[in-house]
């Protein structure tokens, strides 16, 4: 299957590899994009097209994507890997600023107290700002090469509060009488509930100072619920601190960012664009109803094919994994003095994809000697011997802001839609 622009930049119907062979030797195409592999007409051609729709299923981990025409026929499919490491890396960077400023600044006082853009309208945090727009870039990218006349989202509402206490489905008054109710907060909850007595010593240290410890550390992902509290002195507290005694037990923090951003995710991609909506019990309907496997892109080809049988018209499937545009650290050393080349080494960046003896992979590390570290779409390190050479590879695309790999799928059936003339 390869993708068709036209002269004026227009997209058109893809075609077979054959016809793409075909006009790229007679000189009437040229290639613009290896992966997915696309052509632009050099001579005007009739812009002739059939509607398509896209489906889309959304998602705070990965997305899938699928095009396909009137009857079923599923002529693009891709899976996108979006980021979730936004906040260990803005943590990470925070360190590193705050060990910098008392090293060479500590005389001048610090700015972010000061600063007003957490505070502007419509701001979201930089993970939700990375997530919208990662759906977005997916949709436009697919408009830029499919004539795209309808655009179907599946999206989902979640209740955090049903998921984090499912008895409240069966009790609706729990919503507005939750644990804490009556109380001034959990830790009014959870001295009423022990009593007001040490739950170590049962007050025998005869200190009547009380407080609220979490059993299992929140450095540890210990949850602030009433069920990783618990009542202390202030001397067996300390003494749990000191690692004199051991609490065993405690709950870990419950995830449900996930369920959270998706709502929002949701609300901003339905405000932003053309489209229509439907939800994950009807998709899983007619997975099933088709045999088809559990995955993105089987998702979205059900939701492009709107209840139609599937026909897959291409065995290739897009992974597209978001990552950082650049690299932050500059520099590296106790005292940052060794300058990280962030540019390029002989032509070749991070993150650049390259072939290399049959196969593609993208670069993890460079040396300036000329060698370097090759790693799958999925960051894991490739083990070779000998290390590969920069001369020995060939540079195939830039780093963007996504790696892209392409896989076949030996389950999807022959063929193509009509193609350019």
């Amino acid at each position: 299957m390869v993708y068709v622009i036209s002269k004026t930049g227009t997209p058109l119907m893809p075609c077979q590899n054959v016809v793409a062979r075909l006009l790229l030797k007679d000189g009437m195409a040229k290639c613009i994009r290896r992966t997915p592999f696309t052509i632009k007409l050099l001579n005007d051609t009739t812009k002739y097209t059939q509607p398509l729709t896209h489906g889309v299923d959304t998602g705070s981990d990965t997305i899938g994507s699928a095009v396909s025409d009137e009857n079923g026929n599923i002529v693009y499919r891709a899976e996108v890997k979006v980021r979730n490491d936004i906040p260990e890396k803005m943590t990470q960077r925070a360190n590193y600023r705050r060990n910098r400023r008392n090293r060479k600044t500590r005389y001048r006082e610090a700015r972010w107290r000061h600063r007003g853009n957490s505070i502007k309208t419509d701001r979201f945090s930089p993970t939700m700002t990375s997530k919208i727009d990662s759906h977005l870039k997916e949709i436009r990218f697919v408009g830029s090469i499919l004539p795209i006349a309808k655009l179907i989202l599946e999206t989902g509402t979640f209740d955090p509060h049903a998921l984090k206490n499912p008895e409240v489905l069966d009790n609706k008054w729990l919503y507005q009488k939750g644990i804490n109710y009556g109380y001034a907060n959990t830790k009014a909850y959870v001295l009423h509930r022990d009593g007001h007595i040490c739950q170590y010593c049962a007050n025998r240290s005869k200190d009547r100072q009380l407080e609220v410890h979490h059993i299992l550390y929140r450095s540890e992902q210990g949850s602030d619920e009433a069920e990783n509290l618990i009542t202390l002195c202030k001397t067996c507290h300390v003494r749990v601190h000191s690692h004199l005694i051991e609490i065993r037990g405690g709950k870990r923090k419950g995830n449900l960012s996930h369920a959270t951003q998706m709502n929002s995710i949701r609300i901003q991609l339905l405000k932003r664009l053309d489209c229509e909506e439907t939800y994950g019990y009807i998709t899983k309907e007619h997975r099933q109803l088709y045999g088809l496997e559990k995955t993105h892109s089987n998702d979205a080809a059900v939701i492009a094919s709107q209840g139609k049988a599937v026909t897959f018209k291409t065995d290739e499937i897009l992974l597209k994994k978001c990552i950082p545009d650049g690299d932050y650290q500059q520099t590296k050393g106790n005292r940052s003095e060794q300058r990280i080349p962030t540019g390029k080494i002989q032509g070749i960046r991070k993150n650049d994809k390259v072939f290399y003896k049959g196969s593609e992979y993208f670069i993890k590390g460079r040396m300036t000697t000329g060698y370097a570290i090759l790693m799958d779409i999925d960051g894991r390190k490739v083990d070779l011997k000998p290390i590969p050479k920069f001369t020995k590879m060939t540079r195939m695309n830039a780093r963007t802001s996504w790696m892209v790999a392409a896989i076949h799928h030996t389950a999807c059936r022959s063929g193509c839609l009509l193609a350019a003339k």
